[in-house]
């Protein structure tokens, strides 16, 4: 009976499993669509799909599309079902005409790539995540020629370190440390670009004798204490984003927002308690989660467990009578990973995300 049994659950769940990577075409996607300047990948898959984040099975090779990387604006691509019933798309020609004066071909032969850096590079705060122990260890400002704080550009400022003559830096000031809210570890701490400048005299420390950087890009008022990292050490990304699912066994939370608004929705910066020792990867996408009010049993019938009395509160501690499910509100990419957090940017939002909703793998 137990091997009966035993075996009746592993079909249960390989058969979830397959059913989880399995292609849906959405009830309403077109037979044909002409790609457009601007699309990705990921957007295209997610007008003919339930789950764009399986595109890869949609762009699998076959004849007509040798690298869905390089398909361009103007081209027409064509749902069709392959002799296993399996869906995928096909494209069709550039229509490229001659005649004896001009040649004429499709105006745009950029190809569509998964998700520029341009296209993100303005909802991108370039803001980093620094231990304890990094931030120790970088250079400071300990004053300015100007003898008090300032938020103007073309001033100087002065670096207790032998900087590099000519090195752009940008210089940050230290945020709030990101804690997780499951063990209360500290994750790092958010450090704030608040001004770009470039050396223009490099120090001597063995002499007690400062760097000198010109302020040419403030943002906001830089004080004594700012730490100074070279601009390529924290502002470089990849020109383009490869989308992809994240791992399966990733699980996590939001904890933190740039904005450190009450809520935030799409194109905003939030960071999340996963990060390189999980595996995780830039230009992962995670779908975000929210569980459903906790409800306790009444003698006046189910309530909200926020809006039942002291009494019912204390007698539940405050838990729901029910595992109530989580509900799928959004989606986000992730485009910097450190040790234990990453950055994400919130790609599309249902209702307004917040600290504590949950992320993982679609």
């Amino acid at each position: 009976m137990l091997i009966r049994i035993f075996s009746l659950i592993l079909g249960i769940a390989l058969s979830v499993s397959i059913m989880a990577d399995e292609l849906t075409i959405k009830s309403d996607a077109p037979k044909s669509y002409v790609v457009k300047k601007g699309d990705t990948l990921w957007d295209i898959s997610g007008i003919f799909l339930n789950q764009p984040w399986l595109w890869p099975k949609l762009w699998r090779l076959n004849p007509e599309i040798n690298n869905p990387h390089l398909i361009y604006p103007g081209d027409e691509l064509r749902l069709v079902f392959d002799s296993q019933g399996q869906p995928m798309l096909v494209k069709g020609k550039p229509e490229l005409k001659w005649s004896p004066k001009v040649r004429k071909q499709l105006k745009d032969q950029n190809p569509v790539s998964t998700l520029p850096l341009h296209a993100i590079a303005p909802y991108i705060r370039y803001d980093s995540v620094k231990s304890l122990a990094e931030l120790e260890g970088l250079p400071h400002v300990i004053g300015s020629d100007e003898g008090y704080n300032s938020s103007i550009d073309g001033f100087k400022v002065y670096i207790n370190s032998d900087l590099i003559v000519g090195q752009s830096y940008g210089i940050y000031q230290k945020g709030d440390a990101i804690v997780d809210p499951v063990t209360n570890e500290t994750l790092g701490y958010n450090i704030r670009l608040v001004g770009t400048g470039k050396a223009s005299q490099s120090g001597d420390m063995s002499k007690k004798q400062p760097s000198t950087v010109f302020v040419d890009g403030a943002k906001r008022e830089i004080r004594s204490g700012a730490y100074v990292v070279p601009v390529n050490e924290e502002q470089h990304y990849p020109s383009v984003f490869t989308m992809r699912a994240g791992a399966k066994d990733t699980k996590g939370l939001i904890v933190s927002s740039v904005t450190k608004l009450r809520e935030f929705a799409k194109f905003d910066v939030v960071m999340i308690n996963q990060g390189v020792s999980n595996a995780v990867q830039v230009g992962d996408v995670l779908t975000v989660s929210r569980k459903s009010p906790g409800v306790v049993e009444t003698d006046k019938g189910p309530q909200y467990t926020k809006d039942t009395s002291r009494w019912n509160k204390l007698a539940n501690n405050n838990h729901s009578d029910y595992d109530m499910p989580a509900e799928v509100i959004g989606q986000v990419m992730v485009f910097k990973v450190y040790d234990k957090v990453s950055m994400a940017l919130i790609l599309h939002s249902e209702i307004p995300l917040r600290v504590l909703d949950g992320v993982a793998a679609p």
